[in-house]
Parts: C-alpha cells; sequence; structure tokens
C-alpha cells in the first residue's frame, strides 16, 4: 500500500555505478532530462520537504511546494541525537493535504494508520485522489470499473493496437483508441504484453527483443524495529530519513542505501519475535517503547528475475537475491546508530511488513520489466516510452525503470507520467 514517501532518485542514480554484485546501469536520459518534471509532480502531489539538508540531494529548480512536516517530540530527540553524533538526518518528502499551521480546516490529521493504509478521507497524495477523482467530470473522461484487461489486439502488420480486450463482470468488451497507454504496474503491464501474443509478435506483444518481464526489480528492504529506553507516543513517525550511506560509507567502497521511518508498531507485530527477544515486555510495552525503521538497498537488474505466465496466465515470478552485503551493512549501520538514539542495542524484525527482509511477496516497489533505452535489442521501450515494436503503445508506470535506485520510486514514476504525457500532444496532433 502506498505510504506518500516521494523521493527524487539521485543525480549519480541515472549514471552507470558499480556495486559489489555489479553494475547498476545507465539510464538513456539524465537527471537533468527528468528535473524539471521532478518539480511539476512535486507541486502537483503537494509534496512536503526541505532542500538543503540531505548531503546526497540532487539539484532542484525550485523548493519543496510545502514546508516539511513537524516531528513529533521523540522523533525531535531522534533527528537531534543524529546530528550530534556526525549524521545529516533530513525531513522526509511525503505527500500529504496537511496544513500544520491550520489544523481545523486540514484534510489529513497525521493518524497513526497512514502508512500502508488506504486513507478513509482522501487525504493523501495518491493518484486516486490528485489525478483521477478531480478529472471525473470531464466529457471526455470515462473511467471505467470492474474490468480487467485481458489482451490488445493489433493490426494485421502487428504495428498498431486495434483494441484492447477486456472481461467487465464476466462479459468481453472492446476498447479502441488511436494511442494506447499501459499503466498497470511492473508485473501486471508484462502480464498483459505477454498474453497479447500474435503471429506478429509470437512472444508477447513488444517482445521481439525478449526483454518483456525481466529485470524485475523491488529493493532489497527491511522493516525493523529498535525498543527506546523512554516511551515513544509518537502517532505519525514518517518524517526522518537517513542517506548518509547512500552512496557508502568510510568501510564500503559501494552503494549502501536509505534509511527511513515507517508506521508506529502495534502490540501484536511482535508476537512472533517478544518471547525471545524481550520475555520482561509485554507486546502492548514493546508497542510504546518501538521505534520503526525502514532499510532499502538497491537490487540490480538481472534477466533471470523476471515475469513469466503459467498455462492459465497467471503471473510465475521468478526472482534470485543479489546484492545483499549492502543490506547487511546497511543494517549495520543503523545499528550503530543506535547508541546516540537512547535504544537498546538491538533491533527486531517487524513481521507486520512481511517478515524482516521483505520477500518476493512484498512487491510494493516492483519496477524494470519493461525497461526503455535506445536499443530495441536490449529494451522493450524507447526514451519516450513506446514501445518499439509498435507505432501507439506507450507504457508508463515503473515498468520503464533501468535501475531502482535505494529510494522509494514513485515520484520517479510520477515525473516520467508527466514527462511522456507532454510528449503525446505532439503525437495526437
Amino acid at each position: 500500500m502506498y505510504g506518500a514517501a516521494l523521493f527524487r532518485l539521485r543525480k549519480e542514480d541515472f549514471e552507470e555505478r558499480k556495486h559489489q554484485d555489479g553494475v547498476s546501469p545507465a539510464w538513456p536520459i539524465r537527471y537533468e532530462n527528468l528535473e524539471p518534471y521532478y518539480t511539476q509532480a512535486e507541486n502537483l502531489y503537494q509534496v512536503h520537504g526541505e532542500r538543503g539538508i540531505d548531503p546526497t540531494e540532487p539539484p532542484a529548480s525550485a523548493p519543496y511546494p510545502h514546508p516539511p512536516l513537524a516531528h513529533e517530540p521523540r522523533i525531535q530527540e531522534l533527528f537531534e541525537k543524529l546530528q550530534k553524533s556526525g549524521h545529516h538526518p533530513f525531513p522526509a518528502p511525503t505527500g500529504l493535504l496537511v496544513n500544520e499551521q491550520d489544523w481545523p480546516n486540514s484534510p489529513c490529521v497525521r493518524c497513526d494508520s497512514c502508512d500502508g493504509f488506504p486513507c478513509l478521507v482522501h487525504a493523501k497524495s495518491d493518484a486516486e485522489v490528485i489525478c483521477v477523482r478531480p478529472i471525473l467530470g470531464r466529457e471526455n473522461v470515462t473511467l471505467v470499473t470492474n474490468a480487467e484487461v485481458t489482451k490488445l489486439e493489433t493490426s494485421a502488420t502487428g504495428r498498431e493496437v486495434t483494441r484492447v480486450i477486456v472481461d467487465r463482470n464476466g462479459v468481453e468488451e472492446a476498447y479502441s483508441g488511436s494511442i494506447v497507454v499501459i499503466s498497470a504496474g511492473a508485473a501486471n503491464s508484462a502480464r498483459i504484453l505477454l498474453r497479447s501474443a500474435n503471429d506478429e509478435h509470437p512472444r508477447g506483444l513488444a517482445n521481439g527483443s525478449d526483454m518483456v518481464g525481466r529485470n524485475y526489480m523491488f529493493h532489497n528492504s527491511t522493516a525493523l524495529v529498535a525498543l527506546s529506553k523512554q516511551e515513544n507516543p509518537t502517532r505519525f513517525q514518517k518524517t526522518l530519513s537517513v542517506n548518509d550511506y547512500y552512496f557508502g560509507a568510510d568501510d564500503f567502497e559501494y552503494p549502501i542505501g536509505n534509511i527511513q521511518m515507517i508506521g508506529k508498531s502495534r502490540g501484536p507485530m511482535f508476537r512472533e519475535d517478544a518471547p525471545s527477544f524481550a520475555p520482561g515486555f509485554s507486546l502492548d510495552e514493546m508497542a510504546r517503547h518501538s521505534v520503526d525503521f525502514w532499510l532499502s538497498s538497491e537490487d540490480l537488474p538481472d534477466p533471470n528475475n523476471r515475469i513469466t505466465l503459467n498455462d492459465k496466465a497467471e503471473i510465475q515470478l521468478h526472482y534470485t537475491f543479489n546484492n545483499q552485503e549492502a543490506k547487511k551493512r546497511l543494517r549495520r549501520k543503523l545499528e550503530s546508530m543506535l547508541e546516540h538514539l537512547d535504544c537498546h542495542p538491538h533491533l527486531i524484525p517487524n513481521h507486520a511488513y512481511l517478515h524482516k527482509t521483505i520477500p518476493i511477496a512484498g512487491v510494493g516497489h516492483q519496477s524494470g520489466t519493461c525497461r526503455f533505452g535506445s536499443d530495441p535489442e536490449t529494451s522493450v521501450l524507447d526514451v519516450n516510452c513506446k514501445a518499439h515494436e509498435l507505432d501507439n503503445l506507450y507504457v508508463v508506470d515503473t515498468s520503464f525503470f533501468v535501475s531502482i535506485g535505494a529510494v522509494n520510486p514513485s515520484l520517479t514514476a510520477i515525473a516520467n507520467a508527466l514527462r511522456v504525457g507532454e510528449h503525446l500532444p505532439e503525437r495526437l496532433g
């Protein structure tokens, strides 16, 4: 579930970078090409943040549209203690419809169930709230619900998508348009293309390169909890992040990753770990003392990490973990910080986030399955995210990623959609 963390990729993430396990390849565009759209995306999604604090921050043409979210007292203490220990914590860039100077009129009230849950008052800056709902009244917009795209049909030459076939409440329907855009997520966009195989595209639509579904990435992520020596009554905890080890450390020359806060733990989340870790603590007492972290390191694109379909057209995800040393070192870096944060010197896995190491079932940051590039032999899409092999088909979600960096991919997907959206009117005439 979308947690409203809206980071830019670092400038260096667009360039070739060496990791211990291999190479993170260069993108076909540079950070400077996407920067204006990052700024547009931050304004559109009403991002709260502050420039000039994160030491890895890329250049920006404008400040954040809204001030950073205020830290609650215990998180403010952590922020100050991290600074005193020589680290550079910064306000996490967050997309919320919140006005902390006017709480009676603020849609968001900073509740304790924001992270990982849908917002019942529509105060989270997600695609539904920001982009879909505001345009539903327009005459040229139709939202079709309870519908699943089953395949795309093409002309006899295979160069154009002519019909989008949909199963709507068990009934087949067909739609057509001069431009067709897929944005179903990295796994399902690949599934649609693979299901659409025909005589002109026997391996799947746009798959002459055999790259559709390959290079699946989703981060090497870990959800961990530290136990504070004092209670942590924080309700909204996702206001702090640390990138000091994003590009490496004195004892490791390769990129390591990002540390940020996640939603506050509750007692039942510790049921599996409490007896061995803290037998004198009740589950609720552990939750009252918890300080919760999300660690992300980069997993590298591997063509063998891929989406395929079985004979029922169900998704099969094949994935072998890589670049694990960076993840281990990031955890050790966090552990070394605990003594400065008045926390016990151990970390607990947070099973509410699918165990301490996020398994392949945790697909929240999925990307890479229809990578873009200038060479049709090694990529699915061109630099405008149009399929190399079709004249009117675009894929505009995180499928286009060449590499994933170590921060949340949402803002990059939004910025790229704005970039491609600026290109499409040229096609439409």
